[in-house]
Formats: structure tokens, C-alpha cells, sequence
């Protein structure tokens, strides 16, 4: 059997004196679609990133395709084909949809990018209608695709989404779903910390439940989308 893609060993990790993961082990075969629930400050987006080492780990191992990558730097994580979108977009606001794709090619260079780019276009059509306007003048949702495109650009061997939903009209959410399910079916191995339980449950193969900074729950997406201690905390009981 082969080794996770990612694998998270007893992860402790700490702002000052508060602990905001409290032994977090999980694991993402290569392939797999997963992803984290929970509520609001239940600690999922300190976990994304505390696989790029912001915040480092206390204690406990990040392991990524067999090797430690616990306190290795961002930039050889990146480089090593993890990628991130990260909550709240972060686009670069003065840059055009083109250059802020570009800048999504710097952890393995521009040998690619041509021809990644008309692939985003394709995932994207809105983004081929705007690629010479700034970031800034788009539509949340638009920015929003722009974050996960860039992030492609580095041709990642996984693709790490913080809430990329949040704060997005539901048909705009429909869209990212849809193209979050291409990517799936291409084979792209995808961790996705999400609010909104009811897409990211139908969109996985597994997941996992956070509260308070502890995984209190796993399963498949449809094993969690028909529990009942989920539907009542997450998807609003029915």
C-alpha cells in the first residue's frame, strides 16, 4: 500500500500561550478529495496553514509524500508542489488577471505558463474575459477564481482551498463547486477547509469534523452528509 500524499501525525499548535490544535492526526491519499468542517474559529484554517509552517507546529509531524516537511521553509513546500488559496482571496489587487496568474508559476518557473494559462482560461472563461483588468475592479467571486487559478499555476500535486465559498452569492458558490469537481475527476488531490458543509460533504471522498482544535469525527462525504450530529451542527438539522 502506498504512503498518504499528506499526513498529519499529533499536531500541536499554539498562538503565544492558546492552543489551537490540540493532536491533530488526518491523512489525504494521492487523488482523494477531503475535507475539513466545523464551525467558525473550530481552528481549520490554522491547520492549512500550518502545513506551510505559518504557524509552525509545537509539536507533532507534517509528512508529505514520505518526507518531513514539519520544519521545512514555505518556499521549499511550495516548490515541492503543495499549493495554497487562501482564505479571503488575497489576489494582488494592482495586478492584472495575467500577472497575478503569473505570479502563480514562481515556485517552478514560467517554462509552463503559456500553456497553463489558456488551461485556466478553459476552467475559467471569466477570467479569459478580464486577463487585462487589475484584480481589484472583479467581483468577489471573480477574485475568487482568480486565487485557485493562481494557485494551479504552480501545476501543484496538492491543492490546499481555505473557504473558498466565503462570503460568495450561491449561485457564484455553485461555479466554484462545479470547477472544484473537474478538478477532481482529473485526478488533482484537493484539501478543502470549508464552511458551507453541505458542498464541501458532496464534493469529498472523505472528511473530517474540527471542534475546538480536535478532530472529533471522520468519514466519507456521504457517511457525514446523512449523520445526524452533523446535519444538526452543520447543515442545519432537517
Amino acid at each position: 500500500m502506498t504512503a498518504p500524499i499528506l499526513e498529519l501525525r499529533n499536531l500541536d499548535v499554539f498562538y503565544g500561550p492558546i492552543q489551537a490544535l490540540k493532536k491533530v492526526s488526518m491523512h489525504i491519499e494521492e487523488g482523494e478529495t477531503v475535507s475539513l468542517i466545523g464551525a467558525n474559529g473550530a481552528g481549520k484554517s490554522t491547520l492549512l496553514m500550518s502545513i506551510f509552517g505559518q504557524p509552525r507546529a509545537a509539536s507533532g509531524q507534517i509528512v508529505y509524500r514520505g518526507t518531513d516537511i514539519t520544519r521545512k521553509s514555505s518556499h521549499y513546500i511550495a516548490s515541492n508542489g503543495i499549493a495554497q488559496s487562501p482564505e479571503g482571496r488575497r489576489v494582488f489587487p494592482d495586478m492584472s488577471v495575467e500577472e497575478n496568474l503569473m505570479m502563480g508559476t514562481i515556485p517552478i518557473g514560467d517554462k509552463f505558463a503559456s500553456e497553463d494559462m489558456q488551461r485556466m482560461f478553459e476552467l475559467f472563461p471569466r477570467l479569459k474575459e478580464r486577463r487585462n483588468q487589475r484584480a481589484m475592479t472583479m467581483s468577489g467571486g471573480e477574485q475568487q477564481m482568480l486565487a485557485i487559478a493562481r494557485a494551479l499555476m504552480s501545476r501543484p500535486k496538492l491543492l490546499l482551498l481555505d473557504e473558498p465559498s466565503l462570503g460568495l452569492a450561491p449561485i457564484v458558490v455553485k461555479q466554484i463547486f462545479s470547477t472544484l469537481r473537474e478538478l477532481a475527476k482529473t485526478g488533482m488531490t484537493i484539501f478543502l477547509v470549508e464552511q458551507n458543509a453541505n458542498h464541501a460533504l458532496k464534493l469529498s471522498d472523505r472528511a473530517y469534523v474540527m471542534v475546538n482544535g480536535e478532530i472529533r469525527m471522520t468519514g466519507t462525504g456521504q457517511e457525514l452528509l446523512v449523520n445526524e450530529e452533523v446535519r444538526n451542527a452543520y447543515l442545519g438539522g432537517h
